[in-house]
């Protein structure tokens, strides 16, 4: 049997590869990244991890949540908090919802965790061809565990059937990582800011990680990621400014960064939990399934891995 791959090392297609293992069945995923996680990346500054992508992850699956549990038994994971500020104008209140979760070592490492034992391969692919195929390579199935405008592009011109169902919008974000030598703002954990032009989101990475180290990530808003994406270093300053408006923090950080996420989140949602076509070319992802982006995302891998397992044994 050809093998099944997986294109895309972020939770989802880590999840979905996984289950295509324990069916029995040959998989590898393949991934552009030095590192795997997607969107649940991470960047070590001054020696420490910093949680660039997504911020947080939350729990409500019964699977989900033994999962949660057994990274928090082996110290990979925390819960964090369940209330967060709310920014409108010069206002301020705060918002209770559901506990979120924090790792010390980055929310890459709980992708790391889930993936080993699976064969993992550094590769750029080019295009998906019927068969299904990638690059030429013959597949039982090809799952794209990504968003829909990346998947589209990997597709071929034979396919243009599957990529007229991958049409999920997605909203640009910008990070910001800036580190200070001391900490001189308010404790809170993270704010939603609202009625603002730049910032979005801001979360204490300190907080977040259990260290109480002096650095915040803010995400930026997505009209003015849009207008930033061909040069995102340009964007730096004018954020870091407004980040330390925010806080009412006087000193310039040590250090900043921004990093570009041009297909950070799904704008809408959808209620199938994955895409799998007659010809087994599945997608999976965060767009997928109506659940919180980390949650929603190993959820719909996990789904459409199963799925696949189910149609393979039947052929």
């Amino acid at each position: 049997m050809d093998p099944v791959i997986v294109v895309g090392a972020g939770i989802s297609g880590v999840a979905a590869a996984r289950e295509l293992r324990d069916a029995g069945l040959p998989v590898f995923v393949l991934d552009r990244g030095r590192r795997i996680g997607g969107r649940m990346a991470s960047r070590t500054i001054d020696g420490r991890p910093v949680d660039i992508g997504a911020s947080y992850f939350t729990a409500s699956d019964p699977t989900f949540t033994a999962l949660a549990e057994d990274w928090q038994h082996r110290g990979l994971a925390h819960p964090w908090t369940d209330t967060f500020q709310v920014r409108t104008g010069g206002d301020a209140s705060s918002t209770s919802g559901p506990m979120r979760w924090g790792t010390p070592r980055g929310l890459r490492s709980l992708v790391e965790d889930l993936a080993v034992g699976l064969d993992i391969r550094s590769q750029t692919v080019t295009e998906i061809g019927p068969g299904p195929s990638v690059d030429g390579q013959p597949a039982s199935a090809v799952l794209l565990a990504m968003p829909d405008p990346q998947a589209r592009r990997l597709l071929g011109p034979a396919l243009a059937s599957e990529a007229g169902l991958l049409t999920a919008a997605y909203d640009p974000v910008l990070a910001l990582t800036a580190g200070w030598a001391e900490r001189t703002w308010a404790d809170v954990d993270g704010i939603f800011v609202h009625d603002d032009p730049m910032l979005s989101w801001v979360a204490d990475d300190g907080r977040r990680r259990g260290d109480a180290a002096p650095v915040l990530v803010a995400h930026s808003t997505p009209a003015w990621a849009s207008e930033h994406l061909d040069a995102p270093a340009k964007a730096t300053a004018p954020m870091v400014a407004a980040l330390r408006r925010l806080l009412a923090i006087a000193s310039e950080p040590l250090s900043a960064s921004v990093h570009r996420w041009t297909f950070a989140k799904p704008s809408g949602q959808r209620d199938e939990p994955y895409y799998l076509s007659y010809g087994l070319i599945g997608a999976c992802g965060d767009g997928w399934g109506g659940k919180p982006r980390v949650e929603g995302a190993f959820g719909s891998g996990q789904a459409l891995g199963r799925a696949v397992a189910a149609a393979l044994r039947s052929r």
